[in-house]
This record gives C-alpha cells, sequence and structure tokens, in this order.
C-alpha cells in the first residue's frame, strides 16, 4: 500500500462514501454479553453517505439486545472484486420511527417482515459513523496481481493501493 492517509470532515465523508456505495450488504459487529462479538450480514442501502447508515431489522431480536446494552457497533463493508474494504466504528440508535421505515422500505423487506412495512416487528437501527479504516487498491485485479509481486520482489516498494483512516466526530 502507499502512504497511509488521515481524512476528515467533507473528504472523509466523500472517500467513505465513494468505498461503500456499491454494497448491499454488511457485516454489522455488536459486544455479545459474554465478553465476545457477534457479527451478522445486513441488507444496506447506502446513497448520499453523510456519515450515517440505516438499516431496517426485527426489534426482537438479539442484536437489538445486544445494542441496548453496548450501543458500539463495527460496520465491515467488503468487496474483494474491486479491491475495496472499509471497517468503520460508530454508534448505534434503535427507534421505531414510522417515517423513517416508510422512507427506507423496499420489496427486499418482505422476506423478513410479511406483513409489510407496517409489521409491528420492524425497528429502525441508525448507525452513526464516528471513523473508519479503509483500504483500496489502485487499479485492476490483473494489474494488482503484477504490482504485489512487484512489492514482494522489491521489499514493498511498489504502489499497490491506498489506506486511511477517517474521522467523522
Amino acid at each position: 500500500m502507499s502512504d497511509f492517509k488521515q481524512l476528515s470532515g467533507k473528504e472523509g465523508i466523500d472517500k467513505i462514501g465513494f468505498l461503500i456505495a456499491d454494497h448491499n450488504i454488511v457485516m454489522l459487529v455488536t459486544a455479545a454479553s459474554d465478553g465476545t462479538f457477534d457479527s451478522r450480514p445486513m441488507a444496506v442501502h447506502v446513497k448520499d453517505f453523510d456519515g450515517t447508515v440505516w438499516f431496517l431489522t426485527p426489534h426482537a431480536s438479539e442484536k437489538i439486545n445486544e445494542i441496548q446494552d453496548d450501543s458500539h457497533v463495527t460496520l465491515i463493508f467488503s468487496d474483494p472484486s474491486n479491491a475495496k474494504y472499509v471497517s468503520a466504528k460508530g454508534r448505534a440508535h434503535i427507534s421505531r420511527d414510522r417515517a423513517k421505515i416508510h422512507e427506507l422500505w423496499n420489496s427486499m423487506y418482505k422476506a423478513w417482515f410479511p406483513q409489510g412495512e407496517d409489521d409491528p416487528n420492524i425497528a429502525v437501527l441508525r448507525i452513526d459513523i464516528a471513523e473508519a479504516d479503509y483500504w483500496e487498491a489502485s487499479s485492476s485485479r490483473i494489474v494488482r496481481g503484477v504490482k504485489y509481486l512487484a512489492a514482494a520482489a522489491t521489499g514493498g516498494k511498489v504502489d499497490v493501493g491506498e489506506a486511511g483512516k477517517v474521522v467523522l466526530t
């Protein structure tokens, strides 16, 4: 990787927004009551990223119980085909905001909420991102492979991409 970058403000939000824009699934990591961590895939719709990520989820779920005990969470975005990765830390907030449910609703959610958007078990999960680490390769898969070989041969003196930290709060 090239030099490590530290970003903040609009530049940081734009960078993370670019890296996560095409994701449909993200891993949500919560702290379990026994001190370990639980991870699960969540359907996500990221558009116009502003530092907040939204989900619809069943209110009667273990993740909601864990978030009520400890609101610190991590979101892991992984796009191996384009070599883009983001690990974002933040705070989760739970609500039953009917207007937000309506705004986020799409037919895909019928798989989890057969009663539709009026299902009484729907909760809104808002994650306010505080900071994120990212890794991004700078070229196609074939070029990356050649660069990785060159970096190995030169002791890491070949630029294969970018890594950095974004601080939003």
